[in-house]
């Protein structure tokens, strides 16, 4: 089984209440088992939702208390963040999950140099899972 962002998969739990429909990997997953994870939405945040970008550093830096994620109103959602990062990690390990495909650009998912690595994807790699990031 595979954890993948769930906007990727055709979920419209994107901030903007829209989805990123990658079809390719769609096609790509069709014999796989999947679980759709959003940890925005594990994390308690409506859909729609104001955007929200990483503040003071990256993931990582949320996780060790040193930076925050703020929304374009100047809300804390750094709570929330976490807990959906928490909510995923328990679901991928009660699944037994080892890979997961996350959406890149994302406060949450996003991994490496295209975005500052994201707080469920900072706390998955510092979990040991293979994480990927796709667009």
């Amino acid at each position: 089984m595979i954890a993948v962002s769930a906007c990727l998969l055709g979920f419209n739990c994107r901030y903007d209440g829209k989805c990123k429909k990658n079809s390719a990997l769609i096609k790509l997953l069709k014999s796989e088992k999947i679980l759709p994870i959003c940890p925005e939405e594990l994390g308690g945040l409506s859909t729609p939702r104001a955007p929200s970008n990483l503040v003071e550093g990256n993931g990582f830096d949320v996780l060790d208390g040193n930076a925050k994620v703020i929304n374009s109103y100047g809300d804390d959602n750094t709570e929330a963040f976490i807990k959906g990062a928490y909510a995923v990690l328990d679901r991928i390990r009660k699944q037994k999950i080892k890979l997961c495909f996350l959406k890149d650009k994302s406060p949450s998912c996003g991994v490496g140099e295209k975005y500052l690595t994201g707080v469920t994807a900072a706390l998955l790699i510092r979990e040991g899972y293979i994480v990927e990031e796709f667009s």
